[in-house]
């Protein structure tokens, strides 16, 4: 199995993951934060799909998806054009409520595609390449996917908790 194989098959899971964080979920349980400095369902999953779509695009130099298919339009949190969550306050994560759960799906798809389209066209040699030097050492290709992939399952993994905890207390 090649490298590229492998780092699709851990983002195809992220997708897997996202889609059963909220199936069946409306609008109260997506957007409930269990406590005033507690992240939603939705803000978790809104953001590690900005960070995937941020962080590849940038990686891969294509447009975010956000940007190129009017995904910050259709979920109108007021929130400047590129921010993608991190560092945000308590009340920017309240900022970022969903109406449907195939919002956040629809938008996550979204950038699953152009992540696999992205992954596919690597070789080996490419996994090598720079992509960040404001670090040290350097990040490279590799480094940023699996550190993109990392977070995004980390986030998934908060996001089905959270789920169950909200579902069994009744919320």
């Amino acid at each position: 199995m090649h490298a590229k194989d492998i780092l699709i098959e851990g983002y195809t899971r992220i997708r897997e993951e996202v889609h059963a964080a909220v199936d069946g979920l409306g609008p109260e349980l997506l957007n409930t934060r269990p406590s005033d400095d507690a992240n939603s369902m939705s803000w978790l999953l809104w953001h590690l799909t900005r960070v995937q779509d941020d962080h590849v695009a940038d990686a891969f130099g294509l447009e975010q998806v956000w940007l190129a298919q009017d995904w910050e339009k259709r979920f109108g949190l007021g929130l400047p054009r590129h921010d993608t969550g991190y560092g945000h306050s308590p009340a920017k994560v309240a900022q970022v409520r969903v109406d449907s759960a195939g919002l956040l799906t629809g938008y996550y798809d979204a950038v699953h595609e152009q992540t696999l389209g992205a992954l596919r066209s690597l070789t080996a040699g490419d996994l090598e390449r720079v992509v960040d030097d404001n670090w040290d050492p350097p990040v490279t290709l590799g480094v940023r996917l699996v550190s993109v992939l990392s977070d995004d399952l980390q986030h998934t993994g908060q996001a089905a908790y959270l789920r169950g905890l909200l579902q069994s207390t009744g919320a």
